[in-house]
């Protein structure tokens, strides 16, 4: 499994991960009252803030790792391809959720269910493009 592969595997696992976390933390702070009361801002913030923070310490330890083991990291023409692919079958949801946003707006629906909208398409738009990767990785680009 080269350097982008596990790239793809380690993105898509935190993508899994903070959402759970999220909608976890979400449900607790709710404590049974409507979910929409919750001060969701400093839960989604840290959320993404975390996340990013994740990918990029995953992401260079990975590359320590193959960097002392296999001398470099490189990328060929099959990862670029896939990374392509994988990019664009999520931003096909990313764009779905924000047409949903843009109608939400015109309904003037209060902003939690905007803002939830809008996060749960970014992950929804990682995890399946991380998924994409994951499966052009392992069946190939044919």
């Amino acid at each position: 499994m080269g350097y982008e592969e596990r790239n793809a595997w380690s993105g898509l696992v935190l993508s899994i991960i903070a959402v759970g976390i999220y909608t976890a933390l979400l449900f607790a702070a709710a404590a049974g009252g409507p979910v929409s009361q919750v001060d969701w801002v400093p839960l989604m913030l840290w959320t993404i803030g975390l996340g990013i923070v994740a990918a990029i310490v995953v992401s260079t330890a990975w590359g320590l790792l193959i960097r002392r083991r296999d001398g470099a990291v490189v990328s060929d023409q099959r990862d670029r391809d896939i990374a392509h692919l994988g990019s664009r079958v999520g931003q096909a949801f990313l764009v779905l959720a924000g047409l949903v946003v843009i109608v939400l707006c015109a309904f003037r629906v209060d902003w939690f269910w905007i803002a939830q909208t809008m996060f749960y398409g970014f992950a929804l738009s990682s995890i399946v493009g991380g998924v994409a990767s994951v499966i052009l990785y392992r069946r190939g680009l044919v």
